[in-house]
């Protein structure tokens, strides 16, 4: 089915595209969220992948849409924050931090506390531990197709995402730790 909406999109036809948007755009907010853009970036980046996405559609080949999308959406993420300073970033989640109270609409995407415990240990780690642990846990990509989306040896895949389960064990066990000193 997506094989056909792709060669309908690289024909001309918008309603294959909108088709294509439809399906995917759950999946590239998601991909986006998890490899660190804020909650209200998360549109954003989106919005700009499906551009860049119109436009290149056209180099598309025969290979695997999604590993195609994923590598997109990273790239379009990084571009995005490359744009914004450092400092903005952290004055902006702190300020965030103070502000949210109660429900808000971040918490469609985390329903619990272990949810949310996991995913701001996730967003701890480095980049090029997070991003192969996302891909591989949450968007459920294989190891190859992995080193396809990040220009890596599948070995190097492996070993990073053994570290990052390894990192987010550490960060665990010392924050169980922590909690135990206080009790």
């Amino acid at each position: 089915m997506t094989v056909k909406l792709i060669e309908a999109a690289q024909q001309g036809d918008l309603s294959a595209y909108e088709e294509l948007i439809y399906t995917y755009r759950g999946t590239v907010e998601r991909f986006a969220y998890q490899c660190g853009a804020d909650y209200d970036d998360v549109p954003d980046i989106s919005q700009e992948v499906f551009i860049r996405l119109y436009r290149f559609l056209h180099q598309f080949q025969r290979d695997r849409f999604t590993t195609w999308l994923y590598k997109v959406t990273l790239n379009t993420t990084r571009d995005h924050y490359r744009k914004e300073t450092q400092e903005t970033r952290k004055e902006k989640r702190l300020h965030e931090k103070g502000v949210l109270q109660g429900q808000t609409s971040e918490d469609t995407f985390l329903q619990s506390e272990a949810d949310r415990e996991l995913h701001l240990q996730i967003q701890n780690l480095d980049e090029k531990y997070r991003v192969p642990l996302v891909l591989y846990y949450f968007q459920e990509c294989s190891y190859s197709e992995i080193a396809t989306i990040l220009s890596l040896t599948l070995g190097t895949v492996k070993i990073r995402i053994h570290r990052a389960k390894d990192l987010l064990r550490t960060a665990f066990e010392e924050q169980e730790a922590k909690l135990s000193g206080q009790s």
